[in-house]
């Protein structure tokens, strides 16, 4: 088997522990601060890729840290504001609404690159705003705040997966990965210090379990191999297996959580899922022979 195909496997496992970090996410600050339970995530996330990658820390030049930096902003931002939306909101329904990062990825590089977004993207995103139009809007026409905070999340998510992108053409991104979750620590830490309500040592095992198993699995294995992955395949592509995510994530939910899919989240998030099928198909086949080549 060779690299890509590895990192496709490798992958769609990663999808798996993200749509199950939802869950895991929702019972962990439950009962504690998702500012602290951030900062722990990514503090334990750094500690451990530096003990499984200690000459790539040996490595480390001022360039690595200043890109790793530049990663870690987008970063936070879409993993910060995702935990607001998960505590305002259900897990299942938060795992659909953050599958709109797959649209939003090429809408953002068509702005970014000053190229026309094709006609199937504006339709799938169309498809995409009613799915998440009926999720979202209740009837008195307001609109759940947790939704608000995840898809602002998604376009965060959305913009690291560019820049990811980018970088991985430029240099061997392994220099980058720990510096990067550095970054999120210190800014995290930051973010944890301004909450009136942290809570820095919770007695919740909930809490201290949800923390290793983000920081093992959702955070230092998902992304550092999203991140490797990206030296051999492209932004829409990796986007195209997070199409598992929130697959994933709704059944997890219903496992662990004990949510129940309602009508408006199987026809919402059914929509969703036929735009992010939409907006990608296609292409898929398009980065196949292009990478093949």
């Amino acid at each position: 088997m060779d690299k890509k195909n590895i990192f496709l496997v490798l992958l769609i496992l990663g999808t798996a522990f993200w749509g199950i970090s939802f869950s895991v996410t929702k019972l962990a600050i439950g009962h504690g601060s998702y500012s602290t339970f951030l900062f722990y995530r990514f503090l334990t996330a750094t500690v451990i890729l530096s003990v499984i990658f200690p000459n790539c820390v040996k490595k480390i030049s001022w360039h690595s840290i200043k890109t790793g930096i530049s990663l870690a902003v987008p970063l936070c931002f879409g993993v910060y504001l995702q935990t607001l939306g998960i505590k305002h909101s259900s897990a299942s329904q938060c795992a659909f609404v953050a599958g709109m990062c797959v649209i939003i990825v090429p809408l953002l590089k068509g702005m970014f690159y000053k190229s026309v977004a094709p006609a199937k993207i504006w339709v799938a995103a169309t498809i995409a705003l009613i799915g998440l139009s009926i999720i979202s809007i209740k009837g008195d026409f307001s609109v759940g705040v947790g939704d608000l905070y995840t898809i602002t999340g998604a376009i965060g998510f959305a913009v690291y997966l560019i820049k990811v992108e980018k970088q991985a053409r430029l240099q061997n991104i392994a220099y980058v990965i720990v510096p990067m979750f550095a970054a999120c620590a210190i800014i995290t830490c930051c973010l944890a210090l301004r909450d009136h309500t942290a809570n820095w040592l919770t007695e919740d095992h909930k809490f201290w379990m949800g923390v290793v198993f983000c920081a093992l699995f959702s955070t230092a294995f998902t992304y550092t191999i999203s991140n490797l992955s990206q030296r051999f395949l492209s932004a829409e592509r990796v986007a195209i297996i997070y199409l598992f995510e929130p697959v994933f994530g709704a059944v997890a939910a219903c496992f662990i959580l004990g949510e129940h899919l309602t009508w408006r989240l199987f026809m919402g998030g059914g929509l969703i899922f036929a735009a992010m099928l939409i907006s990608e198909w296609r292409f898929c086949q398009q980065v196949n022979a292009r990478e093949a080549n």
